[in-house]
């Protein structure tokens, strides 16, 4: 019978309480009552009597408006928490009061707004709590409060929602692009919230974390579910820089995604909109990864010349040119990009003394037999700086240097051309220039 009244009383209360507390008093037409019960329930719930402070609140809660006093709604929450618990084996039951405790949380809400957002979180997870068992309503709550809180909202609430809405998907009863909006949602409010101290900074970073950590777990977002999502999305606002951030973010978090016109699009629109050197290294990366020279050496040469990097990432992406030009057959301009890296960053000076080395032994030469094999003297002049420079290139450039010795004129033909062992000479071949030193075989 207690059952019955506790729900009838708070369900009669939601009812009526907003069309009447305007006509009455702050305590309601039984002030005396109201009041009464309201000292009656306090004084038990201040010593955490909860049993005896149930029936004097719920005589309140059904004398009093709403307005009364904020701290019956949010006392009533804590002992309606306290009559869930004791009712855990009542399936029937506990649900309804589930229910009467989310038409209070929603009387917080309605009757105290100073409140709204702490009445709201809360409400959030004691819907996640007790409402797992019905997923659809708990997603449904998870949104609602979400929109209305939105960077107000609780941290953790984040992944409950999200987390709900994979369940549903893995179900077959949410879409792909529903699972997506909450995901993009969650990391926007997210990265709005402004934390108090730095334990609440690194708990927000854990919980991005979590977030995402559980979008890529749940295989949700493949590469073609994104480019059905975004790509209108992108068509239709090409210049919007907080879409192509989440393009770039997402399909950079799915695995094989990053190879399509889209990713490519939305990356440049990024680096167009708020450019700097790392977005112009990345479209380099992402133009040389298609074999496109040219464009990949324009965004390289913009990375290089920002002002924001510093000598050694530039000498790292001088190195990173000069491979990639070597490996274009861009010979003039891998020499020309290697030449660069050893002043900026001087601990690659061993590699790049090599790549310089591979550089010459490679490039196509023209001319006389002297002429044409004079290149491999100026790669074994590298391969010795090298090894030189770096003890752990000996082996390397040991093996290249027999390779390219081999090559060598024979003493009798270099003196043909009337060249002699150790006599200087300035090679010039495909757009580069050196001077090194005449070697023969015997």
């Amino acid at each position: 019978m207690k059952r019955i009244v506790l729900l009838i009383s708070i369900a009669a209360m939601s009812l009526f309480a907003s069309s009447t507390v305007s006509a009455q008093g702050k305590f309601g037409p039984d002030s005396a009552e109201c009041i009464k019960y309201l000292s009656y329930y306090t004084e038990y719930y201040k010593q955490k009597n909860y049993d005896a402070a149930l029936p004097n609140w719920r005589k309140a809660y059904s004398l009093c408006p709403p307005t009364a006093r904020y701290s019956m709604l949010s006392d009533g929450t804590t002992l309606l928490r306290q009559v869930i618990q004791k009712n855990q084996n009542d399936a029937v039951y506990k649900m309804k009061l589930v229910d009467s405790l989310m038409t209070i949380y929603d009387q917080r809400v309605e009757f105290w707004p100073k409140y709204a957002t702490s009445s709201l979180n809360n409400k959030a997870l004691d819907m996640y709590n007790y409402m797992k068992n019905d997923p659809e309503r708990l997603f449904a709550g998870l949104c609602d409060v979400v929109e209305k809180t939105k960077e107000n909202t609780r941290a953790n609430i984040f992944l409950f929602q999200l987390s709900t809405a994979v369940d549903l998907y893995k179900e077959g009863s949410l879409d792909p692009e529903k699972v997506i909006n909450v995901y993009e949602d969650a990391i926007k409010y997210l990265g709005m919230i402004t934390p108090k101290n730095d334990v609440e900074a690194r708990s927000i970073a854990k919980t991005v974390e979590d977030v995402e950590s559980l979008f890529i777990t749940s295989q949700v977002a493949s590469c073609d579910n994104l480019i059905a999502l975004f790509g209108p999305r992108y068509e239709a606002d090409p210049q919007n820089l907080d879409l192509a951030k989440n393009i770039v973010r997402m399909m950079g978090m799915t695995e094989g995604c990053t190879d399509n016109d889209l990713f490519l699009k939305a990356v440049n629109t990024m680096h167009t909109l708020e450019p700097s050197y790392t977005s112009a290294y990345y479209l380099y990366k992402l133009y040389a990864g298609r074999n496109d020279y040219d464009n990949a050496v324009k965004f390289m040469n913009e990375a290089i010349s920002a002002e924001e990097s510093d000598a050694v990432t530039d000498g790292g992406y001088y190195y990173e040119l000069a491979a990639f030009s070597f490996k274009s057959s861009k010979y003039a301009q891998a020499y020309e990009a290697a030449q660069k890296v050893i002043d900026l960053d001087p601990s690659l000076a061993g590699k790049t003394y090599m790549l310089m080395g591979t550089i010459w032994g490679s490039v196509p030469c023209g001319g006389n037999d002297i002429e044409q094999r004079a290149k491999y003297w100026v790669a074994v002049d590298y391969m010795n700086k090298a090894k030189n420079a770096d003890e752990t290139l000996a082996e390397d450039a040991n093996n290249h240097i027999r390779q390219y010795a081999s090559y060598y004129p024979q003493t009798a033909e270099a003196f043909m051309y009337d060249f002699t062992n150790g006599q200087s000479y300035t090679v010039s071949c495909g757009g580069m220039r050196a001077t090194t030193t005449v070697r023969t075989q015997n």
